[in-house]
């Protein structure tokens, strides 16, 4: 844990029903020494009981990085726009289960994005989905969507990473973005209760790392909290220039499958949004 006391922090306490637009100079700085790492992002975050808590902060996320939604848009490069995934399939009556696999390959022709884990694999699933997935009934209540009707998590692990590349090229143009952003479910332990307080972090318990081209972390910061079941908080940052190479992100204090309550905050993963993919 020795690794986190080092990265910079963000944190948002009880945030309900707010919109947060922080720029990263007042509370954070970039880490490094070099050009790119010296280069201050703009950090947009929210959380909040509902989806309109975070409507507007995504919606000015998407406009930073530029419109419009590229979608499966191929070939690239593509200078403006950004890409969106929202684990539905574009159909928010698809609600199957998809079985943990690793790496994640769904979206890395069309939208040059790869997602691993440590743990079993990857899934897409809704809140009743995470139920019979985790073996857990309390998962149908604990999360919310922000995108009807899957939510995406790792399995047997709270680390997720993703590697964009260049869309259309089947994973073979490694690729950077402007820009990246995630809302989760649930993140709502911020005052220092569980197993998080001995991290010395305050009990934040959802993490997104930063990675540049060179291994360095970029930025890094925790993810806004919102008290109380199925809420919803989201947290991303754009830089001038296409720098994010990789992201980390750590979901909760535990893998999925205990119950989400005092000792451990369980946090699911809805949209990730980012900047057009460009090669480097």
């Amino acid at each position: 844990m020795k690794r986190y006391a080092r990265l910079n922090r963000i944190l948002a306490f009880g945030l309900l029903a707010a919109m947060v637009l922080v720029p990263v100079g007042q509370t954070a700085q970039a880490q490094g020494k070099s050009k790119e790492e010296s280069l201050t992002p703009s950090v947009f975050q929210a959380a909040g009981l509902t989806g309109d808590s975070i409507q507007s902060t995504v919606d000015a996320f998407r406009a930073a990085l530029g419109n419009p939604n590229n979608g499966n848009k191929t070939p690239p490069p593509d200078r403006s726009g950004h890409r969106e995934i929202n684990w539905d399939g574009g159909n928010p009556s698809v609600t199957t289960t998809t079985a943990p696999i690793t790496p994640f390959k769904t979206f890395l022709d069309t939208r040059g994005a790869q997602f691993t884990t440590p743990g079993f694999g990857l899934s897409q699933a809704t809140p009743s989905g995470l139920s019979a997935l985790f073996n857990n009934p309390t998962y149908n209540t604990s999360f919310s969507t922000f995108s009807p009707s899957r939510l995406f998590t790792p399995v047997g692990s709270n680390v997720t990473e993703a590697l964009f590349f260049l869309p259309g090229t089947n994973g073979s143009v490694p690729a950077a973005v402007r820009g990246f952003g995630a809302v989760f479910t649930d993140v709502d332990q911020p005052d220092g209760s569980g197993p998080s307080k001995k991290r010395g972090n305050r009990g934040a318990s959802t993490l997104i790392e930063y990675f540049g081209a060179d291994g360095k972390v970029l930025f890094s910061s925790f993810v806004p909290a919102s008290p109380g079941d199925a809420s919803l908080s989201f947290f991303g940052v754009v830089f001038d220039e296409p720098l994010i190479t990789r992201v980390r992100i750590t979901t909760g204090d535990t893998a999925p499958g205990p119950d989400d309550d005092v000792n451990q905050d369980i946090v699911m993963m809805d949209d990730f949004i980012y900047g057009e993919p460009q090669p480097y």
